[in-house]
């Protein structure tokens, strides 16, 4: 038997969606178990044997933490199929000497991947054009227009605040509809004469109509949006986030949104969305202005395109994951 064969995985995601990756699966490990919406207990009573852990975390209902790590008692890497890893204990997985995988570094195939970019664009239409809303009311057999008369993106002022990947996608979807954008990041460069660099954040937050957040989360990153960046933007502004929910101070964002009624806010991400969400005082500012706000359950890489693009080259990342030994 080869030695490759001998390695036990643990896929703790859904994956029967993507056609062939349990096959795919099964001839590069053991599979131990497939639990694609596992209970923290559940994954603690089949993490022991295991020497791999597949993962994601748009599903995950909890952090891998120091308890499940402790657990893992065979555990040699956890691999993850995107890019974000604030659900894994990344000091802890370190000290225990457990290899992570993402595909934050995998460029080439991250730029096949516009999903999240294109979800952006389409919350910020949604919002704009009061889609969700006005799809209510018809529903209800009301027919009128008047309580949903939307905005143009047109000439709309775009700030894409973060331009890698994902801003690069939204700023030039923006472009194609007519849009003046502006990007601020000071790791990047112009590319594009038509997106406009501004240096400063403060004069790029005071002169945008809609902002788009594309950063990654980071300890430099944690409530980069707070009280003083909300008092620079326009009183009308519309908030696009499809990055992670860490990036807003949230109470400073709902206290911003009480002062400004005109004010609009969509997300695809919260803050600490692995916890228990009837906590989230965010969601509960969203329950009462359903009209202002929307929120979607962090979807912005589920497409089947980019899962399969995805999850198929982190699972092969994960299989020439240290081949020759055997555990």
């Amino acid at each position: 038997m080869k030695k490759k064969n001998k390695r036990s995985l643990l896929i703790i995601t859904p994956v029967e969606h993507l056609s062939g990756f349990i096959d795919k699966a099964k001839k590069e490990f053991k599979l131990i178990k497939y639990l694609p919406d596992p209970t923290f207990d559940q994954l603690i009573k089949n993490i022991k044997n295991v020497n791999y852990i597949f993962t994601n975390p748009n599903m995950s209902k909890f952090k891998i933490d120091k308890k499940i790590l402790d657990a893992g008692k065979n555990l040699k890497c956890i691999c993850t199929a995107s890019t974000g890893t604030n659900h894994i204990d990344l000091e802890y997985s370190k000290k225990k000497g457990i290899k992570i995988i993402s595909l934050k570094k995998n460029i080439k195939i991250l730029k096949k991947i516009p999903s999240t970019a294109e979800l952006a664009f389409t919350l910020m239409m949604s919002s704009l054009r009061n889609i969700i809303n006005a799809r209510d009311s018809v529903i209800k057999y009301q027919w009128s227009y008047l309580n949903f008369i939307g905005e143009e993106l047109k000439n709309k002022k775009i700030g894409v605040l973060g331009y890698g990947r994902l801003g690069k996608f939204f700023a030039n979807f923006c472009l194609k509809f007519g849009a003046k954008v502006f990007f601020y990041d000071p790791f990047k460069n112009q590319t594009n004469k038509k997106i406009k660099r501004i240096k400063n954040i403060n004069n790029f937050l005071r002169m945008i109509d809609i902002l788009s957040i594309h950063i990654h989360l980071n300890q430099n990153t944690i409530n980069f949006i707070d009280k003083k960046k909300l008092k620079l933007l326009k009183k009308n502004i519309l908030i696009i986030n499809t990055s992670r929910g860490e990036i807003i101070n949230e109470g400073h964002l709902i206290e911003f949104m009480k002062k400004n009624k005109k004010s609009k806010f969509s997300a695809d991400v919260i803050s600490h969305e692995l916890k228990n969400l009837k906590k989230s005082k965010l969601l509960k500012y969203f329950k009462e202005n359903t009209d202002r706000i929307i929120i979607t359950p962090h979807l912005g890489g589920s497409t089947i395109q980019a899962q399969s693009i995805a999850y198929f080259e982190s699972l092969i990342n994960l299989s020439n994951f240290d081949k020759n030994k055997n555990y």
